[in-house]
């Protein structure tokens, strides 16, 4: 998962529509294959309502609720701290990198009435943003209106968190296109009826809070279409993941090239692994290594890429599934890529951070699951990759700085705000807005790690 922040504080500290908060995460969305198909973005929002209040007139603060949902948009009307919010939340979906880190995917944004009606909306690109409804959304002839109105302009609407049938529920269905069903919550015995009955009406089913591969093949049975949760990053005990190269090929490699090989030595283990040599000469050959010539020999191939990207681009490949399957719709792989380059940047931000810290950040983040890959023990694989003592205390342990990160980026992954905030306590001068960006940059260069070899360099600052 990605953040994103965008921010702009006024210098006197007061505060309006232009000076306000907002970060997004990025939770990935899987089809029916396991692979990426879009990715939720979540919305923390607190500082919003609290700063608007702050300064809002005290005659449109004391408005209560339903009146202030009517009279909101009344011409002269200085806006509420709901609707600055929604301004805030909009601009930065606009505004901020937000579709870098979507890597080409749609996005399903958490979508409250006041951005709803806030005409801003309507800059989002209708083909590349799909808004999801709450249960707890107010629903009324006006929000139909409008619902219908930008139905009419091609967005897409989504029930969300849908557990069993309600009142709103029921007014807002012929409006959504996909129904969103927390699978863990919902009561199972309702679950068979309802999928079936939701099918036959042509609508699209999306199963969240799968935490397990067990949830998943449930869902799965259930005749869901899309799926989100981190199942696909669990350890498995009856099967493992198909890889794009033998395992004992990959793990050969990375433990040579941890003793500072030769190139005659990668030569000479490369040639055994034709997959590997043909991703090589791939690598070689991409823009970001141009060397004025196609790379025809795999010596060449080496020579041009280096001992480093070779590393870093094994380490990746460790994830990429065994199918012909673009990496950017890999989600395993692009979790693994975003974490490590995650607590890359955010070592480097910390104080005496150097060289060496940023590598061994990088190999927590990029290792921190790899029993995802080859199952059974995560401590046995980790010992096979002759990963230092600090790398694996943080792995299994969750040890020092390096485990500290890794508990940072797993709230990232989560949209878990409150523990990010906790954690930066401890993660000075770093705060959750600028870990939010950092998280946008990895998940950015996530995405073009098999297109160039810029997605396989370190991004100096």
């Amino acid at each position: 998962m990605s953040t994103i922040a965008v921010e702009n504080r006024s210098r006197t500290g007061a505060t309006d529509e232009a000076q306000l908060n907002a970060s997004f995460a990025r939770q990935p969305i899987l089809n029916r294959d396991g692979m990426l198909c879009g990715y939720e973005v979540k919305v923390r929002a607190p500082e919003l309502l609290a700063e608007a209040l702050s300064d809002a007139d005290p005659d449109i603060a004391d408005i209560p609720e339903e009146e202030e949902q009517a009279s909101g948009d009344r011409p002269g009307r200085a806006p509420t701290p709901a609707q600055r919010a929604a301004s805030a939340i909009i601009r930065g979906l606009i505004e901020g990198n937000v579709r870098g880190a979507l890597t080409g995917h749609p996005a399903y944004v958490d979508t409250s009435r006041e951005m709803l009606f806030d005409d801003a909306i309507q800059r989002l690109p209708a083909e590349r943003f799909l808004f999801e409804l709450s249960p707890n959304m107010a629903v009324d002839e006006e929000l139909i209106a409008r619902i219908i109105q930008l139905h009419g302009r091609r967005y897409r609407f989504v029930l969300d968190d849908v557990t069993q049938p309600n009142e709103t529920f029921a007014k807002l269905l012929p409006y959504a296109e996909a129904i969103k069903i927390d699978l863990m919550r919902a009561p199972a015995a309702l679950l068979p009826k309802l999928t079936s009955v939701l099918k036959s009406a042509g609508k699209l089913l999306i199963a969240s809070g799968l935490d397990a591969q067990a949830d998943f093949e449930t869902a799965q049975e259930l005749g869901f279409d899309r799926f989100q949760g981190y199942f696909f990053a669990r350890a498995q005990t009856s099967t493992t993941r198909r890889v794009s190269a033998p395992r004992h090929a990959l793990l050969n490699l990375l433990q040579l090239l941890a003793g500072d090989p030769t190139v005659a030595q990668l030569e000479a283990e490369l040639k055994l692994n034709p997959v590997l040599v043909m991703h090589l000469m791939k690598l070689a050959n991409s823009s970001g290594l141009a060397v004025g010539h196609k790379v025809t020999t795999l010596r060449d191939a080496i020579n041009a890429t280096g001992t480093d990207r070779i590393a870093r681009w094994t380490q990746l490949l460790l994830y990429a599934d065994g199918r012909k399957v673009a990496l950017e719709d890999d989600p395993l792989l692009q979790l693994a890529a975003t974490r490590a380059r995650f607590m890359e940047l955010a070592i480097e931000r910390l104080p005496e951070a150097g060289r060496d810290e940023a590598d061994a950040a990088f190999l927590t983040g990029v290792f921190s699951f790899v029993d995802a890959v080859f199952g059974g023990s995560l401590e046995s694989t980790l010992n096979v990759l002759t990963l230092s003592r600090p790398i694996q205390a943080a792995i299994l342990q969750r040890e020092g700085v390096l485990g500290l990160l890794l508990s940072t980026v797993e709230a990232l992954e989560n949209g878990a705000w409150d523990e990010l905030a906790a954690l930066c306590v401890q993660l000075a001068p770093l705060t959750v807005e600028e870990l939010a960006q950092m998280g946008l940059a990895a998940g950015a260069w996530a995405g073009v790690a098999d297109r160039s070899a810029e997605g396989l360099e370190r991004i100096e600052d």
